[in-house]
């Protein structure tokens, strides 16, 4: 119409523009203030690093405390920051700094050479001391105000309060605590280091001025196995004993962390192995070179602490199927002192493949725990191809034969064999007693014999497992030897699989390994299959 008036063009553009702008300020400001804000996140961890990296202290980062927790330099309430895994020091990150400058961490040797063994005093630190912690003096809980308050001793974790600290303490010598029988003492590392220099070799006499109870311990843990999970473990290890006591095996073998022993009297030292039977078998073949080097008299005692799932050798020692925190770390140790000796058969597994024209040489497993071939096998495998050309392994007795102790076995038409060393199998599931409704030799772990059974296929296997079947029990012998001419199967050696062809396998045994035995949570199943703990000295 005429009357109305059009908006004039540059107006438009205008409008336009201003809408263009705020776009524009809407996307990109937000990623310059997330770029600028990662930039400055990059700045902290490389400034953080570069401290952890320099310090003597076993910083870590936490974006999360899991307790109330109080800066050691500042002494504000603190939710995220960093901590030391070997004394337990808790910062905020401005203070980190300033508390790697103002507080020494452990020692894992003195410095001083002239110092006696039992010459070492407390080291305290404020703060944040374990919930529930009582005070040495008064016998009332410390840590109970919402403040930066009372003591702590980081080797012998005994605890004070503020006002209950007194001049006497603060130079009392520290007897180590309840696990002074498990920590090796800086003192003692400064004068062996004395010793070499000097040539002297006589750690017997220097370690009995610590007790004839005295039985250090040597932690093992893999930092993968439990979900990282071990990873965990080393910090809480490290500040109940010595840092130097404690070894992450994906950093350090285990061949290296146990030449620790070679330091320690004859047959004095425990290993605690962190991690599944996998981990277990990696020490034990460790443990076995040290044998070869000529190092038996410095041989440990090798204790489990199951991380993960299955676990069957740490079940059958009494350890438990996994451990997930339901006890705590101290507790652990409690139970590795209480342990009892005993010996644990380990077995050559050879396997020499068929052919005219196979010039390779046979493969030789370690076995603690089993050995399968088949349905078993199958499922660590996950061989579903092969299960449907060939359903019956065992299906001809021409071309497949078994011997124990060298006399040939008789076969029905089963699908599996399984060979175990060890009285669990499958993750819990004690395949040799079956349904226990039947008289049989029970299984053993140390008395030189293997017990052999027979599948019918999974499904047997899942009826086993929930008690509503038994095994075909073939026998128990000292060696067994297998014929096998399938031109493929599945085969594994404690849960680790791999498609075998046509071969013979024999299994010897090789050599016995000194375990330790928790017998706290014995079941009925397990008091009668334990080793006898005396026999144990034998082995040594």
């Amino acid at each position: 119409m005429e009357g109305e008036q059009r908006p004039a063009p540059y107006q438009g553009l205008f409008a336009d523009g201003h809408l263009v702008l705020y776009t524009l300020c809407s996307v990109l400001l937000p990623v310059f203030i997330t770029f600028w804000c990662s930039l400055q996140r990059s700045r902290r961890q490389l400034h953080r690093r570069d401290i952890f990296r320099k310090s003597k202290h076993g910083w870590r980062d936490t974006d999360l405390f899991s307790h109330p927790t109080y800066c050691c330099v500042c002494a504000q309430h603190i939710l995220q920051g960093a901590f030391c895994d070997c004394c337990g020091l808790r910062v905020d990150e401005g203070c980190l700094k300033k508390a790697d400058k103002r507080f020494h961490c452990k020692e894992i040797m003195l410095k001083n050479d002239s110092r006696a063994l039992d010459a070492m005093h407390h080291h305290w630190i404020r703060g944040n001391v374990p919930l529930c912690s009582y005070c040495v003096v008064c016998k009332q809980q410390c840590g109970s105000q919402p403040k930066l308050c009372d003591y702590r001793c980081i080797w012998c974790q005994k605890t004070v309060h503020d006002e209950c600290m007194k001049s006497s303490l603060r130079n009392e010598k520290c007897d180590f605590g309840e696990f002074r029988n498990l920590i090796i003492p800086p003192s003692y590392l400064t004068c062996i280091n004395q010793m070499r220099k000097d040539k002297k070799t006589d750690y017997a006499m220097l370690a009995s001025k610590l007790g004839k109870q005295w039985t250090p311990l040597i932690v093992l843990a893999n930092s993968r196995s439990g979900t990282n999970m071990g990873e965990g473990l080393l910090g809480e290890f490290r500040i109940l004993l010595n840092p130097v006591q404690v070894f992450d095996v994906t950093k350090t073998p285990p061949i290296k962390a146990l030449q620790l022993c070679t330091l320690l009297p004859f047959h004095s030292a425990r290993v605690l192995v962190c991690g599944g039977d996998g981990t277990v078998g990696w020490v034990l073949d460790a443990v076995d070179e040290m044998k070869i080097k000529g190092q038996e008299k410095y041989i440990p005692q090798v204790a489990v602490l199951p991380l993960g799932t299955g676990n069957d050798l740490s079940n059958t020692l009494g350890w438990g199927t996994g451990y997930a925190g339901e006890i705590p770390v101290a507790q652990v140790l409690r139970n590795v002192m209480e342990a009892d000796g005993i010996k644990l058969d380990r077995w050559k597994v050879q396997v020499t493949n068929k052919g005219y024209y196979n010039l390779r040489k046979p493969k030789e497993f370690t076995m603690n725990n089993y050995f399968s071939v088949g349905p078993d096998a199958l499922m660590a495998l996950n061989f579903h191809a092969h299960r449907e050309k060939a359903p019956s392994l065992f299906s001809s007795r021409i071309l497949n034969k078994l011997e124990l102790d060298g006399e040939r076995v008789e076969l029905p038409n089963l699908e599996g064999i399984i060979v175990l060393n060890i009285g669990y199998w499958g993750g819990g599931c004690r395949l040799w007693e079956g349904m226990g409704d039947e008289t049989y030799p029970l299984a053993r772990h140390d008395d030189g014999l293997l017990e052999v059974v027979g599948v019918y296929g999974s499904f047997h296997c899942a009826q086993i497992q929930v008690k509503l079947a038994n095994p075909f029990r073939i026998g128990q012998a000292h060696t067994v030897r297998l014929i096998l001419k399938c031109s493929m199967m599945p085969m594994q050696v404690d849960g680790e699989p791999w498609a075998q062809g046509p071969c013979t396998v024999t299994i010897t045994h090789k050599t016995h390994a000194l375990m330790l035995y928790f017998s706290g949570e014995q079941t009925d199943d397990d008091a009668s299959s334990t080793s006898d703990p005396e026999d144990a000295k034998e082995a040594e």
